[in-house]
């Protein structure tokens, strides 16, 4: 599936892989976000932090009548207060949906897949 916006001069279309890394380029530049995580580490067999061409496998990209909904799957770090992490990167996820892609963003649900501690 793509987003397909309608212009004068003609369509364009947007595959979700690019929706991924963008929306996974926008969650890992949070403050407190470690990295991205498989949305199905089971079947993935991954149990680490996703790399920068792996963000699709941690972003669901759902169509919707007018925008989409995303689902972004995060690892953060310990210490850092939750709730506000997550809605960073809701904020940043949209802005970067509506600047970058003129994708409107309906819904981002942020699903914390684990904390990691940071040794330094």
């Amino acid at each position: 599936m793509a987003v397909k916006i309608k212009t004068q001069f003609g369509t364009i279309d947007i595959d979700n892989d690019v929706i991924a890394t963008v929306v996974g380029g926008a969650a890992t530049d949070n403050y407190g976000v470690v990295g991205m995580a498989s949305r199905n580490q089971i079947r993935d067999n991954l149990n680490e932090i996703l790399r920068r061409e792996n963000y699709a496998r941690g972003v669901v990209v759902r169509q919707e009548d007018n925008g989409v909904a995303i689902d972004v799957n995060v690892i953060v770090s310990y210490g850092t207060k939750i709730s506000e992490v997550s809605r960073n990167v809701q904020a940043k996820v949209k802005y970067n949906l509506q600047n970058m892609l003129g994708v409107t963003a309906n819904s981002v649900n942020v699903i914390v897949q684990g904390v990691r501690v940071m040794n330094d």
